[in-house]
């Protein structure tokens, strides 16, 4: 989750419990293989979309696979999650941390009890923890939705970044290649990040407060699903729709719709399904004491009105339920 190009193309970057409208779990012969998916958010269609090639892996597999998950995106309502499980002793977990740093203790915790680590999404800084990570190449998705939205706006005027927080792998990625390619094109200013804390009326009201002191705002990139979706509400009801330009990350079900309606020009999909379902590849690979790379990165596909529809391309849109 090389070359780059532009999104009016499909372009693939080849890189590097409760869970809504999925059954929790996928039995087999190898009752004795219990395995946990530990999503960032409940709710959220790239980890529905996650869990659905993860429980069709484990059925082809037979082992089972419990799917759980916070509430919210936060670092301390994952920990009791995460915790929750460990008392469990699966064999193998699959987790996306919701902080680099702060998820180390209850993974290490995790690790301690036998259960091999496999982090799918996002991943700690320390990497002693893990038998592999397995997630997007984020910063050149953030290179490639920069220098779409410079191409979008003719390389004039401003634009601004809009993310869930600080400190969460994939998204810091996603800026730092967006910040280092938009910083290249000189004809635009860039206002910087603003966080919304994973909620998307927050997302809204910096589209709409933005837009408030900077009337002449030219372009938007959204590093995550609701800063996209609270984005495209905010372009819309400001009346800006097709006007102010927005690319954003992953391909929900209402960002579709905001691009079929214009106040999404382009989408950068990651392959959710793919990831789970390697996730759990690799968590038998392990424990059979098989070899397993310690990283692994899959793919990108630039999702357009013109493109959408597509085949090849409408396969990695994301699900709402399994």
């Amino acid at each position: 989750m090389k070359r780059t190009a532009y999104i009016a193309a499909i372009t693939v970057l080849t890189a590097a419990g409760a869970l809504s409208g999925c059954s929790d779990d996928s039995s087999g012969g190898g009752k004795d293989r219990k395995i946990t998916f530990i999503q960032g958010v409940k709710g959220d269609e790239f980890y529905i979309s996650m869990a659905c090639g993860a429980q069709d892996k484990a059925k082809e597999l037979g082992v089972k696979l419990d799917v759980t998950g916070a509430d919210k995106w936060d670092a301390s309502q994952q920990t009791p999650v995460v915790n929750a499980v460990a008392a469990k002793n699966p064999a193998a977990v699959l987790i996306a941390p919701t902080d680099t740093q702060a998820l180390r203790q209850p993974e290490q915790q995790l690790k301690s009890r036998g259960a091999k680590i496999i982090e799918v999404d996002t991943k700690l800084d320390d990497d002693s923890i893990r038998e592999t990570a397995i997630s997007s190449d984020n910063e050149k998705g953030g290179e490639l939705a920069a220098q779409t939205l410079a191409r979008l706006v003719q390389e004039k005027g401003k634009v601004v970044a809009i993310s869930v927080k600080p400190g969460v792998s994939t998204t810091d990625m996603r800026l730092k290649g967006f910040e280092t390619e938009i910083k290249k094109h000189p004809g635009i200013t860039y206002l910087g990040v603003q966080y919304n804390d994973d909620d998307p009326a927050k997302a809204a009201s910096i589209v709409t407060s933005t837009l408030a002191s900077n009337r002449d705002l030219a372009g938007v990139f959204a590093a995550n699903v609701f800063s996209g979706e609270g984005a495209a509400t905010g372009i819309e009801q400001a009346g800006k729709s097709g006007a102010l330009k927005l690319i954003a990350f992953d391909a929900t079900p209402k960002q579709v719709e905001s691009l079929r309606k214009g106040s999404i020009q382009g989408l950068i999909a990651q392959k959710p399904y793919d990831i789970g379902a390697q996730g759990v590849q690799h968590a038998v690979d392990v424990l059979d004491k098989k070899k397993i790379p310690k990283s692994i990165s899959t793919d990108l596909v630039a999702v357009t009105k013109d493109n959408v529809d597509q085949p090849d391309v409408a396969k990695y849109l994301y699900r709402g339920a399994c």
